[in-house]
């Protein structure tokens, strides 16, 4: 279970930048409705920073599980 939450937080935060990046028109192809657009360099920090929260998330059940079994 806690593996699968640094999964997915892992993956969520790659998403973000790349969506914060296609919105600030740096990455991705020019006919995509996600270039220049300046709502999803909203998108993509709020996907990001919610990877953030869940891989943060990982390293206290992990470091709580690491204490609990001393």
């Amino acid at each position: 279970m806690k593996k699968i939450l640094l999964i997915i937080g892992s993956i969520l935060i790659c998403f973000g930048v790349l969506f914060q990046y296609q919105g600030r028109g740096v990455i991705g192809p020019e006919s995509s409705f996600m270039y220049y657009n300046k709502d999803w360099i909203f998108y993509g920090t709020g996907i990001w920073i919610s990877g953030v929260i869940i891989c943060t998330s990982f390293v206290l059940l992990y470091i709580r599980s690491k204490l609990i079994a001393k």
